[in-house]
């Protein structure tokens, strides 16, 4: 009796710790989305960049999953942002397919839902945006969750944040609730210019020669090498307050039940990068860690993945329907198979091997506020772009200063040179009008300079790729496919200096945004 009694006993005492285990499984994870600001890949040392240091992302990616093909619909903050936040590409958001908009009230973010069913939900530093977002009672409306932007710490360097978004970091896991599971969304405002000229040497101990490449699209000059050391130096003032809060997980014990997703909004804030749908403009680094839901650790992910992706994953890893949280139906899918899947390559080739890009209005300067439309296909590592409106100046108007790209020693440089008589060409690959259509071979020309569209060889690649995006952006309703192009021309910005910018600033008006320097500003309109 005894004997069966003990082994009643044992038998009661495994029963408890499966139910424990199976319910620690069955636990909601945790969610850190850390967003950096004009951040391309492939700028992370996980990549093999020798002058970027990334050794927080790096640890994502080495513990989880490493993607070589993310990229944002829309290559600009606040567009790309409610991609994110909504799974949802730009033309599908009606006002928020724009820079500086009002966001739509009937689109949902993932973050209003999850804290709808049961997530305590809060971020720190940049979160959606520019624009403005409001409730139904006119209110402010808090997309991507409450602020936590009480710490600060002086900065590395002039012009950085100095929000210490790690500290508050760790305010917030301070605050949420015993038993409930967060979201927190890191949206830190580097590498975003303004930059310290210099610091990327001075400061981050970098040197010109590091750079062992420059994009052919800009002179490689000793001018261009630093500017970009600078942009580095800032990538990894982002790393290091990411490295930061991974330590604060595991001093919690929390980073096995912690999705982490590490990645930006779009290029690097460069002329023809920032703002434009090529390939250094919309590819953005991205590793994914989840020791609790990934099979498999440490592999490379070579399926094309887009931004859209995120929102119904986290919907999926924390069992929250999108019809029931009454989020628009989503154009993304959720990237859980890829999770648990044990190899890596091309995972699911069937069904992530292209993606659809566009944008319509970024930043000001043109006539009757109108915006540059592209529509693009990634696909078997080409890139086609229908430019809808090849008349406009994809920059904005060079007399209102080349607005939709950041004053920068290399946009000076560039801007200076043409001026002079010196320019080889930069000018109009940075700045020039467009043709109609433009199609690049990514894997022999990655820096997006040859155009084959004439070429009889790519016939039938082209031909693929038009009819293949046109019938994506047909199943989406893509006002650009419905004739009803110009509805995103006409939405009106967010904040009222901008509106009819470039016609207050023919008539006389001293206007400048303040993104760019007083010399970008041509002194009468280019033919």
């Amino acid at each position: 009796m005894k004997t069966r009694g003990i082994h009643r006993l044992f038998f009661l005492l495994w029963c408890i710790c499966q139910l424990g285990i199976t319910s620690l499984e069955g636990a909601r994870p945790n969610i850190l989305f850390a967003i950096a600001d004009d951040w391309s890949f492939p700028h992370a040392s996980a990549y093999g960049c020798p002058w970027v240091k990334t050794p927080a992302f790096d640890r994502v990616a080495r513990e989880g999953l490493l993607f070589q093909r993310a990229y944002t619909p829309n290559a600009k903050c606040a567009p790309s942002r409610a991609c994110i936040l909504t799974g949802r590409n730009s033309w599908q958001l009606k006002e928020a397919a724009n820079h500086v908009c009002y966001f739509p009230i009937e689109f949902k973010t993932y973050v209003e839902a999850l804290e709808e069913h049961g997530y305590f939900c809060g971020k720190t530093g940049k979160g959606w945006g520019p624009g403005t977002a409001l409730t139904r009672e006119n209110q402010p409306r808090p997309l991507t969750g409450r602020g936590f932007d009480k710490r600060t710490a002086p900065p590395p360097a002039r012009a950085i944040s100095n929000n210490d978004y790690a500290a508050n970091f760790g305010d917030f896991l301070d605050a949420v609730p015993v038993g409930q599971p967060w979201c927190f969304w890191y949206g830190s405002t580097e590498p975003h210019r303004a930059y310290e000229t210099g610091a990327g040497s001075t400061k981050g101990g970098k040197r010109l020669e590091d750079v062992e490449r420059v994009p052919g699209f800009w002179p490689d000059t000793a001018t261009v090498r630093q500017d970009m050391l600078d942009y580095a130096f800032e990538v990894e003032h982002f790393d290091r307050h990411l490295g930061r809060m991974l330590e604060m997980l595991d001093q919690r014990a929390l980073a096995s039940n912690t999705l982490v997703i590490v990645t930006s909004d779009n290029g690097m804030p460069f002329p023809r990068v920032k703002g434009n749908l090529y390939e250094l403009s919309a590819h953005m680094p991205l590793a994914i860690r989840w020791p609790a839901g990934i099979k498999k650790p440490g592999r490379v992910i070579e399926d094309y993945v887009s931004f859209v992706d995120f929102a119904p994953t986290f919907l999926d890893v924390a069992n929250v329907s999108p019809r029931a949280s009454g989020m628009a139906p989503m154009a993304g899918r959720s990237l859980t198979a890829i999770f648990r899947a044990s190899r890596g390559g091309w995972v699911e080739s069937n069904r992530r091997n292209y993606l659809v890009l566009g944008q319509e209005r970024h930043d000001v300067g043109r006539p009757l506020d109108a915006g540059y439309p592209i529509r693009g296909l990634l696909q078997n590592d080409w890139l086609y772009l229908w430019n809808a409106a090849p008349d406009r100046w994809p920059a904005c108007n060079p007399e209102t200063g080349y607005l939709n790209c950041d004053g920068s020693p290399t946009k000076t440089l560039i801007l200076d040179n043409r001026r002079q008589g010196r320019d080889t060409g930069h000018w109009q690959m940075c700045f020039g009008k467009r043709p109609p259509e433009e199609l690049y071979n990514l894997h022999s020309d990655p820096d997006c300079l040859t155009n084959l569209v004439t070429a009889a060889s790519a016939g039938k690649t082209l031909a693929a790729m038009q009819k293949r995006l046109r019938a994506e952006l047909r199943a989406q309703d893509d006002p650009r496919m419905l004739g009803k192009g110009h509805v995103f021309d006409e939405y009106p910005y967010a904040e009222e200096r901008f509106r009819g910018f470039y016609e207050r600033y023919r008539k006389g008006e001293k206007l400048n945004p303040g993104w760019v320097n007083p010399t970008d500003f041509e002194a009468a309109p280019l033919e």
